[in-house]
């Protein structure tokens, strides 16, 4: 087979390119099967067509396209990336890692933060961005150590990397933001080295280290050619020690020539050609997507920027005698100045650093604006110029203006034009005419300006390296544009700072300071989606449902499509019994998103409310199928099979979101929950404190505890967790009910009473807490009050009037000594 054509494999690419940053990806994949078929044994066109079907979600295809180069030594960046990518998807976690170890040489020292804008990107991944795909890996794969180790190192090379720290915050990492979200020395070095016209791509290994937030302009190298990594912008290369333009595509067509073509028509948009170009001779992954450069170099010219001045022909001018090889000098100013002689040549504006031209007899040589020496010409006389000037056929090219400004000079016989030249005369230089009349201004690139040559007619003094046009160091605007940037970079970390410091709080389950950090941040961040579904979250890890309900509520109104969080909400619903508010929700959800598993647990949610347990059951199962990693799929569905009184079903499913989710307590609670119903007391406690220790600040599983000891016949260590519960939250009516009892059983009716007391308040519609206290009163031998709250329960519930109507009976028969004895039912 023939080698492929790089011009065609360029343009393929570019349209792949250009229809994945357009979305259509359909396209895309077409486009590059073409490729793949063109050139199969190209790691690039390997790469962007199983990009193209990772992004259209077939994963097998995608694994499958990108397995052989992927599994290679020293892979190929993008080939290994999306081959774990497809493997995370697959389930194949170690697969997935030994890829991204393989091409491990290839990525490890690719940094491009700070190099993304808004019409230029790379579709290489860079370091920060492998090591976090690397704990999303670890993580599945339930390796938390290696887990941890990668999700650090992204965010040290990028603090920006949100996933990483959540994957650390869910693994319980113990971390401090402040030594996160603050500048690192892999964002100090890319800082310093970015130009502030075009920030260019470098690895971290060419990146000079440096101890200045942003490299002063001072120490910027004006020597050194640019870099041109970056695939998608517009850049300066330098060729020659000049500057001209690099656009895409059509450098790609001019490979190989010596000369620059002009592309015809100077209106060319060239911002719409976000294609990846090869000009740079330096390689760069985000340039060539392979590990190879390629050696070529491409020229092209636009109508952004003048290409490089090429040499005139001489021109013969009239009553000059000679060839002049000249360039069209700027605009002058029209203030006639005397000619002056120069000691030494000065440096010429367009080819700083090159040595000047030697004199030749009387003339000396000149060099054009693009930096060509010209032929050795006779300097003219102004009288020459003159005439010239009034000849409509001579040097059409020069400015007119120019030459009549000439023509004044050279007639001006006034007294300030005689002591210049004295002045001339006494300073004049070696091998140079001391003809009054060859001493005219000279039409060359190394000219002194009108505008250099002070009010008194003397030459003001320049400095002793002068920079080169377009070039020239301004301190001043660079100042202030890095402050600028450091403003916004101490923002940012601000901001981040403050939602990290939440967000950890909130996997620790300390919600109430979450909830107090989120609602520090100012309004119009904290009415987005994502902070009030955190802010609705801690009220519900706390209990507090109608809160939740709440802030979900506010959520829905401000952004009526959002589904993540939505599984919280609807159970929030469930707990408050109200079935018309979840139904409707989950119909909402379905609508918005019926692939969604959160849609799924509402509508399965709803059908619990109303008893349906079996079709409960099957909501569950669809949201688990749809995310088989949803582990708060496998816990509702765990507690239907409960209420059904599968105890063997509810433990499998248990185990499975505790499987998925190590740190999920709810998964915990339920098998604490299963073993307790069978009777099985310590295993139940086992699991519980398990639970507890994930959350310790859940009043629920410290309760949880409680009853488990109180069954084991412990009381008094039962009234441990019950008073621990309720200091983590005082509103909890069970845990100050179950308190009161085990204080009465403990022989201490007074502090029962206390406490029951309280639990009125709160629940005031309670039969239990009325039961309780007749039961109180009876101890108390308060046979009144006693019979006047058991009336009360009765009344509240019905159902236990025939166990009311008992004790009353017995409270008539009973002696002085049975009085202590209380009913723990």
């Amino acid at each position: 087979m023939a080698p492929a054509n790089s011009h065609v494999v360029r343009q393929l690419q570019q349209l792949i390119y250009y229809h994945l940053d357009n979305h259509l990806l359909r396209n895309a994949l077409f486009i590059a099967g073409r490729l793949q078929a063109y050139d199969p044994k190209n790691a690039d066109n390997v790469y962007l067509i199983a990009l193209c079907y990772y992004r259209l979600g077939q994963l097998k295809s995608a694994y499958d396209s990108s397995r052989h180069q992927a599994l290679k030594p020293g892979a190929h960046v993008g080939c290994s990336y999306v081959f774990a990518l497809a493997c995370l998807g697959l389930g194949k976690y170690l697969e997935g890692t030994n890829a991204l170890e393989k091409s491990r040489g290839n990525w490890i020292r690719i940094n491009s933060w700070n190099k993304h804008t808004e019409s230029r990107r790379h579709y290489l991944p860079d370091a920060a961005a492998i090591h976090c795909l690397q704990g999303k890996l670890w993580q599945t794969y339930r390796d938390s150590n290696k887990a941890i180790e990668s999700y650090a190192e992204a965010l040290k090379l990028n603090p920006f990397m949100w996933d990483a720290f959540v994957g650390l915050c869910d693994l319980g990492a113990n971390v401090r933001i402040s030594n996160i979200f603050q500048v690192t020395p892999e964002m100090t070095r890319a800082l310093s080295t970015s130009n502030p016209d075009e920030n260019t791509l470098e690895t971290l290994e060419e990146s000079p280290a440096t101890n200045s937030f942003f490299q002063p302009a001072s120490t910027v190298n004006m020597s050194q050619p640019p870099s041109n990594n970056d695939p998608f912008t517009i850049s300066k290369n330098r060729v020659n020690g000049d500057v001209k333009p690099n656009f895409g595509i059509f450098d790609k067509l001019n490979i190989g020539k010596a000369s620059v073509t002009p592309i015809s028509g100077g209106d060319l948009d060239i911002s719409s050609f976000d294609t990846p170009t090869d000009t740079d001779t330096s390689f760069s992954h985000d340039v060539y997507l392979g590990k190879e450069p390629r050696d070529q170099t491409a020229t092209a010219t636009n109508g952004l920027e003048p290409p490089l001045a090429p040499v005139r022909k001489a021109r013969a001018g009239p009553g000059l005698g000679t060839e002049i090889g000249v360039d069209a000098p700027p605009k002058m100013k029209s203030n006639p100045i005397s000619s002056r002689s120069r000691n030494k040549a000065e440096p010429d504006e367009a080819g700083i650093g090159r040595p000047p031209s030697r004199t030749h007899g009387v003339g000396e040589r000149k060099r054009t604006i693009s930096g060509q020496a010209a032929p050795s010409v006779s300097v003219p006389t102004t009288a020459n110029l003159a005439a010239v000037a009034n000849d409509p056929n001579g040097l059409q090219r020069r400015s007119t203006r120019l030459l009549r400004s000439i023509t004044r000079a050279g007639t001006l016989a006034t007294r300030e034009e005689a002591d210049l030249k004295k002045k001339v005369k006494a300073t004049g230089t070696k091998g140079r005419s001391t003809n009054p009349g060859n001493v005219g201004r000279v039409v060359s690139g190394n000219r002194i300006h009108s505008d250099s040559v002070g009010a008194d007619g003397k030459e003001q003094r320049k400095p002793s390296a002068p920079q080169p046009p377009g070039l020239e160091q301004k301190p001043k605007p660079r100042s202030n544009e890095a402050l600028k940037e450091s403003e916004a970079l101490t923002w940012l970390f601000d901001l981040f700072s403050k939602l990290a410091s939440a967000y950890f709080a909130q996997c620790h389950f300390r919600s109430q300071d979450a909830i107090q950090i989120y609602n520090a941040i100012n309004l119009s961040q904290r009415d987005t989606p994502y902070i009030l579904s955190q802010i609705a979250r801690g009220y519900f890890e706390q209990g507090l449902y109608s809160d939740a309900e709440k802030i979900y509520g506010r959520l829905r109104s401000i952004f009526p499509s959002q589904v993540e969080g939505m599984e919280r909400y609807s159970t929030s619903l469930w707990h408050q019994k109200k079935e018309t508010d979840l139904a409707f929700l989950a119909h909402e959800l379905i609508d918005v998103d019926r692939d969604s598993p959160e849609a799924w647990c509402a509508v399965g949610n709803s059908f619990s409310v109303q008893k349906d347990h079996d079709q409960a059951i099957k909501c569950f199962k669809r949201a688990v199928q749809l995310d088989p990693r949803f582990a708060y799929a496998y816990t509702l569905q765990g507690h239907e099979y409960i209420a059904n009184e599968e105890n063997d079903k509810a433990l499998a499913v248990f185990r499975s979101a505790v499987g998925v989710d190590s740190r999920h307590y709810n998964g915990w609670y339920g098998l604490g929950h299963v073993f307790e119903k069978q009777g099985k007391y310590d295993f139940a406690e086992q699991h519980y404190r398990t639970a507890a220790s994930v959350n310790p600040s859940n009043s629920l599983l410290v309760t949880s505890i409680g009853t488990v000891l109180e069954k084991l016949k412990n009381p008094k260590a039962a009234l441990v967790q019950y008073t621990k519960a309720c200091d983590l939250m005082p509103p909890s009516a069970v845990a100050r009910l179950k308190r009161a009892r085990v204080l009465a059983h403990l022989k201490q009716p007074h502090a029962a009473l206390e406490e029951l007391k309280l639990l009125k308040a709160i629940a005031p519609d309670e039969a239990n807490v009325f039961f309780m206290l007749g039961s109180v009163h009876k101890m108390l031998k308060q046979k009144s009050e006693a019979i006047r709250n058991w009336t009360i329960a009765g009344n509240l519930d019905p159902k236990a009037q025939s166990q009311i109507k008992e004790e009353m009976e017995r409270l008539e028969d009973m002696s002085d000594d049975d009085y202590d004895t209380l009913p723990m039912g």
